[in-house]
């Protein structure tokens, strides 16, 4: 008896993703998101004309808002797109390598410099208008991933709550967070659709732009494992294998490809990691301590990490559970590696507002939209009761994010704590 012959199954399409960003969808998209952008454009231009002290304003002939929008880490990407990275790591006088511009990657200023270039602009106008651009563009690319897992509603939920995030000022001032979440979703989007080389050389462009590239590392190697289970039913070809290969290599050298830079510039073999070291006062960088200590100096010795503890145990919950099945293996695995990689490597501080953004497909699950269609129990959520959802949470996160831009951005001198 002759077995059956073995279809293989048809590769998702180009035109499948322009029906997903149909014109309707992205218009929308772009409404919510100027709405947004302006409530957050307002709450910044309050702080920047009537609260802040203008001993930081420097330019005269520059609206205070674009010079506003120029704080904190946007004036290393000023220095960094107006004088570039030093060929020689900068002591002090105990021989410690110093904070220094090396810690930050050069797509941004690169682009923001370029623009420079073009219009005579000074950085604070162009950064911030980079971040602006690629901010809008990272929030199509993010709802057309969703729309693609949970639907529409589900994923203009989302995005509604990214954008009101406490922190989402940042996708408007000259901070890298736009171009972050930009890459981020293309790679996540070309992982969830096997378009392996492609992301391969997106997720190796993360690696001059942001350091998400041990966690998009996990994420490649759980997809390409999950495709790899699929080979008796749906063949491998050679060329899908070797982009299969190409983009668990894209990853990996993504996490190289910037301390080989800084080695390179520099001469110094670890001038990337001396130069994070200079940001914990010159102590070493070790894995998972900062995350403990600094829970154990917010909440005390033993209830500092057993509320560590809880905290991870609830995302593992959150990610794990089938009303977050519609998210897909991808954005599950992200967030748990994301969150992972967070614990392991951040001294979580004040910026945590910052890093927390990229756990997007989080906010799909806030608004009740991460169920696979037709197993949630008592039937599929009601449109209204996710609308309702979705405008609470996001104006609780529009409050916090006038407390976030007040406490954190606005800058008291002569120190203060960094957003």
């Amino acid at each position: 008896m002759t077995a059956p012959a073995v279809t293989a199954r048809p590769r998702p399409s180009a035109p499948a993703a322009r029906r997903v960003l149909d014109g309707r969808f992205v218009l929308a998209v772009l409404l919510l998101w100027t709405l947004l952008r302006a409530v957050s454009a307002v709450i910044l231009q309050q702080l920047a004309s009537h609260h802040q002290d203008p001993v930081v304003y420097d330019e005269p002939d520059v609206p205070v808002y674009f010079q506003f929008a120029t704080l904190w880490d946007g004036q290393w990407y000023e220095r960094i797109a107006t004088q570039g990275y030093p060929q020689e790591l900068p002591t002090g006088p105990d021989g410690q390598v110093r904070q220094n511009p090396w810690a930050f990657y050069p797509i941004f200023p690169m682009l923001a410099r370029g623009v420079m270039a073009l219009t005579g602009w000074p950085f604070s106008v162009a950064g911030t208008l980079v971040a602006v651009v690629l901010g809008y563009a990272a929030a199509v690319l993010v709802a057309g991933l969703l729309r693609e897992k949970v639907g529409t509603a589900a994923a203009l939920g989302g995005v509604a709550l990214l954008g009101s995030f406490p922190s989402s000022p940042t996708f408007q001032v000259a901070y890298t967070e736009s171009l972050a979440l930009l890459l981020l979703a293309a790679v996540l989007w070309l992982l969830v659709r096997e378009r392996w080389f492609a992301a391969g050389a997106v997720a190796l462009l993360t690696g001059l732009a942001r350091p998400v590239a041990l966690p998009l590392g996990l994420v490649a190697l759980v997809c390409v494992v999950a495709r790899w289970r699929r080979r008796r039913s749906d063949p491998l070809r050679p060329a899908e294998t070797a982009g299969m290969l190409a983009s668990l290599v894209g990853c990996g050298l993504a996490g190289l490809v910037w301390p080989a830079i800084a080695w390179w510039r520099t001469g110094v073999p670890d001038a990337y990691t001396l130069t994070m070291s200079a940001w914990r006062n010159g102590e070493e960088v070790r894995p998972f301590l900062p995350s403990i200590e600094r829970a154990q100096w917010l909440w005390g010795d033993v209830t500092g990490p057993v509320v560590l503890a809880l905290s991870l145990l609830l995302l593992v919950a959150a990610v794990v559970g089938p009303w977050a099945a519609g998210l897909g293996t991808a954005m599950r695995t992200w967030c748990l590696g994301y969150a992972l990689y967070l614990f392991a490597a951040l001294d979580p501080w004040t910026s945590i507002y910052r890093y927390l953004m990229l756990l997007f497909p989080l906010y799909v699950l806030m608004v009740g939209g991460g169920w696979r269609p037709g197993t949630r129990p008592g039937g599929d959520q009601p449109g209204w009761l996710l609308t309702t959802r979705t405008v609470v949470l996001a104006a609780l996160m529009i409050a916090w994010q006038v407390w976030w831009s007040w406490y954190l951005f606005m800058f008291v001198p002569p120190s203060d704590y960094p957003p």
